[in-house]
């Protein structure tokens, strides 16, 4: 903030412009925003105050609407406490909800880096498109550096992780995008959709956003790769749980009007998630790279800590390399990972300047 002129005894004088602006600063601070996303926000030519306060309005009834539901969710656990009845590890991350993410995050940066293959079969999916909204973008490891990217992050510990220069981010959820209809060329999002509270409404809201839609995510209905890959087979069955409500792979093509093609893993894959270390167990053994993976907090302690002294005695003794020497002569791996792909653009846009700043419209 910077004092619109100076009184003649040297004091700072703010005009009613000064305090608008700082009152927007202190709303968007309060949701989370960044400075540097706020200046971003503020500063937009193409936003005047109407626009920003009906921005502001939306953003502040989500942040309401979901802080009502964590408040009945808790409740509805000490109700349950209270008749002696322990709730499942699964519906206590339902009342923690995004702020999984703040727990994983602080590994993001040492273990999930993007992989050049995969990336490369993003960018072939996202075609000619040039405006592209990042959803639930994390640290930002794939996005594409040669579009005019728009981010949105829940998370405030994955936004302060994001690096300098990297594309502006937005707090929001992904069921809730605070864009109008059809802003983008595309939109995407990379192994995020099994962390929103809605999946199929968050698909919904990516093809309501964009012309195009590449989301990369996994079939829970391929039982055959839970047998296949020997972590969920024969250290991990909790993850089968995790599953459960998981919807179908036809649900998830259906919410966004397109198809699913598979994603193989190559065996030396840099980035960190679940399924990369296929081929190098010892990796699993690492704190770090288990902490940059939901999945471990999502089973709990218990059956992290067993999954792991077992792998390591396996490991050990030679048992583990008897059992999957099969897979030593492969080089990439198919294990349930997919790209889904709504290719109906119509055109790309001409235009290379940004979409609009978030607003409520059209909604």
């Amino acid at each position: 903030m910077r004092p619109s002129a100076r009184t003649s005894a040297g004091y700072r004088a703010y005009s009613a412009g000064d305090v608008e602006r700082l009152r927007e600063v202190l709303a968007y601070r309060r949701l989370g925003f960044g400075l540097r996303e706020i200046a971003d926000l503020v500063d937009d030519p193409a936003t005047d105050v109407v626009a920003h306060l009906h921005r502001l309005r939306g953003l502040l009834l989500d942040q309401r609407d979901r802080a009502a539901a964590m408040v009945a969710a808790i409740d509805r656990e000490l109700e349950a406490r209270a008749m002696g009845i322990r709730t499942t590890p699964e519906e206590q991350l339902k009342v923690m909800g995004e702020q999984l993410y703040d727990t994983i995050g602080s590994a993001y940066p040492a273990a999930r880096r993007t992989e050049p293959r995969i990336a490369a079969k993003v960018r072939d999916a996202l075609g000619d498109a040039w405006t592209v909204l990042n959803v639930g973008a994390g640290t930002g490891s794939y996005e594409p550096p040669d579009r005019d990217v728009t981010a949105v992050e829940p998370s405030a510990d994955m936004r302060a992780q994001r690096p300098a220069g990297a594309a502006p981010c937005v707090a929001a959820t992904a069921e809730s995008l605070p864009f109008e209809d059809q802003s983008f060329d595309a939109a995407m999002a990379f192994s995020t959709v099994h962390h929103w509270q809605d999946p199929i409404a968050g698909l919904r809201e990516m093809r309501r956003v964009a012309r195009r839609v590449v989301v990369f995510t996994y079939d829970a209905g391929t039982t055959g790769w839970l047998q296949r890959f020997w972590l969920t087979r024969d250290y991990l069955p909790e993850f089968a749980g995790l599953l459960v409500d998981w919807p179908s792979l036809a649900g998830l093509t259906r919410a966004i009007g397109g198809r699913a093609e598979p994603v193989l893993i190559p065996w030396d894959c840099a980035d960190g998630f679940f399924e990369a270390h296929w081929r190098r167990p010892g990796a699993y053994l690492d704190e770090d790279v288990r902490r940059a993976v939901s999945v471990w907090a999502r089973v709990g302690p218990e059956a992290e800590q067993r999954a792991v002294d077992r792998l390591r005695a396996d490991l050990s003794s030679g048992r583990w390399a008897e059992r999957n020497r099969d897979l030593v002569a492969l080089d990439a791996a198919e294990l349930g990972l997919r790209l889904l792909v709504a290719r109906t653009i119509v055109r790309a846009s001409t235009a290379r300047s940004r979409p609009r700043s978030p607003s409520m419209g059209g909604r």
